[in-house]
């Protein structure tokens, strides 16, 4: 039998410690509220990895309307207008609680914040904290705000492995630890868990995270949207290095350029040419590589000697690599960075699900659209922490019944699907590639072995990527390279996507029989 913590009942759970779970139990404070994580508070963290910082309309020629101009243009005509207006809108408040929690951004010489410039955006509208350590220096103080905070139960150690259920609303939460198999009673229940990263060989982000918010919310009955894309950062390091380090947008928005190994400038004839949406700009580097090439970053006339001060962060990855980034030209390829889908949520961070919230990259609100904006995601993340903060604690506990049973859900491993997932699912796409994935995927997923949750978010993706016949934003079909006069996101439950599944993998053994 699972040990029952009986004496955190009814307390808000909050799986993950990144941003937007660290801003959600604040926010909860002091309602009594256990921040459950798989590491040490912090770590494993996708938002303390960030370089850009937060997208906020506060220079004195920007506007909400101006940044959601340039939101729903990224977004490539899936956006949910009305969703962006309300986050975006939001940005100052949720800069001025963050420096409420102890955040310290960084400001010239005459005390105003400072604003930084990246990809698709018309204006300098992005806030930092210590330069290009951004996601670090936010969560690091908010960290400590949590630690401080009374009401705040924090589980390190604690892995989560399933959402109990009591008919259709949430009763709890199993986890796994070092004592075996622990449950914690609640019915509320908040996934901040961060994206899927960890699916791909090439990726930026932390290797452990392969979508468990999603593959939680989807084995509970949750409702998944826009799973097919998958946002790919155009400059990664590229070295022997694993995840990849990022070579943040922020430095070609202090004016390096890409070239290619003939020293051509091959974004320079498309609109916006470096600064271009991140779909454009990773497909063109893609294209690069794919006859052959290689590609690379050069800040050496835009920066020079002072790329060490503006971006040290990415001056020290540049050198552990034998890269001198002042003087010798940076070799980049594109990696995954962000996932625009996830678990379907409403503007108050609520599933379908009742008694689940999902907020941060988990989450798929309708913001980003088909493609995100540069620096959107920590401005989401924090957002939407501070909504679902308020809107749960509006909400009393209900009185659910525990399933009392015995959880044996082996550990995840993403290892097998791994492979998979890069050589199908990458940049470029077509029915081939996509229909190999699902076939190699589905006995996994319909497992019980470590791949199981690994290969049923990795399936989604595939199935959500089927049912596009049309390239649009971070989706690109070389089969259908053109766009849709009309597209729509579009939502599934976990049943519904497994009978596409087997529904395509029928189709396609049966053309190769």
């Amino acid at each position: 039998m699972s040990e029952i913590l009986e004496g955190l009942k009814d307390r808000v759970v909050i799986v993950g410690s990144g941003l937007a779970g660290l801003m959600a139990a604040l926010t909860l404070a002091p309602e009594p509220t256990v921040i459950v994580t798989r590491a040490a508070l912090g770590g494993e963290s996708s938002s303390a990895w960030a370089q850009g910082g937060i997208a906020a309309s506060i220079g004195k020629d920007d506007s909400a309307a101006l940044h959601l101009a340039d939101t729903l243009a990224a977004g490539d005509g899936l956006c949910d207008a009305k969703v962006a207006a309300g986050i975006l809108a939001e940005a100052p408040a949720a800069i001025a609680a963050l420096e409420r929690a102890g955040v310290a951004f960084d400001r010239d010489g005459e005390g105003a914040l400072s604003l930084g410039l990246e990809a698709a955006h018309s204006l300098r509208r992005i806030v930092h904290a210590k330069g290009d350590g951004s996601g670090a220096a936010i969560v690091r103080a908010l960290v400590d705000a949590a630690a401080r905070t009374p009401s705040i139960t924090i589980l390190e150690g604690y892995e989560a492995r399933r959402l109990l259920l009591d008919g259709d609303r949430i009763a709890g939460l199993a986890c796994a630890t070092e004592r075996g198999t622990v449950i914690l009673p609640s019915s509320r229940v908040v996934l901040a868990t961060g994206g899927i990263g960890g699916l791909y060989d090439a990726t930026t982000n932390p290797t452990g995270n392969f979508g468990q918010g999603i593959a939680l919310a989807a084995r509970a009955g949750a409702l998944l949207a826009d799973m097919e894309f998958v946002q790919f950062h155009p400059t990664a390091l590229d070295s022997r290095r694993w995840p990849l380090a990022l070579v943040s947008e922020a430095v070609r928005g202090e004016g390096a350029t890409l070239l290619n190994e003939r020293s051509e400038r091959f974004m320079a004839g498309v609109e916006g040419a470096e600064l271009a949406p991140r779909d454009v700009v990773a497909r063109a580097i893609s294209a690069e590589i794919a006859r052959g090439g290689r590609v690379y970053l050069d800040a050496r006339q835009a920066l020079g000697d002072s790329f060490t001060r503006r971006f040290p962060v990415i001056d020290a990855l540049c050198r552990e690599a034998g890269v001198d980034p002042s003087r010798n030209l940076i070799p980049v390829r594109p990696a995954v960075h962000y996932h625009m889908g996830g678990v379907a949520t409403d503007e108050q961070g609520r599933s379908s699900v009742s008694g689940l919230w999902v907020i941060g990259e988990a989450a798929s609100t309708g913001l980003h659209g088909a493609n995100r904006l540069a620096s959107n995601s920590l401005l989401e993340a924090a957002v939407m922490g501070l909504r679902t903060g308020r809107d749960i604690a509006g909400i009393v506990a209900n009185r659910v019944k525990v399933p009392q049973r015995q959880m044996n859900v082996a550990a995840p491993d993403a290892s097998l699907v791994r492979p998979i997932v890069s050589s199908h699912l990458g940049v470029l796409r077509n029915a081939g590639s996509i229909q190999g994935a699902i076939v190699a995927l589905l006995p996994l997923a319909d497992g019980d072995g470590p791949a199981a949750d690994p290969a049923l978010v990795a399936l989604l993706i595939a199935v959500f990527a089927g049912l596009r016949t049309e390239s649009r934003g971070a989706h690109a079909r070389t089969d259908f390279p053109l766009k849709l006069p009309d597209s729509e996101r579009r939502r599934l439950n976990l049943s519904d996507a497994l009978d596409i599944a087997s529904s395509m993998t029928f189709n396609s053994l049966a053309r190769s029989a």
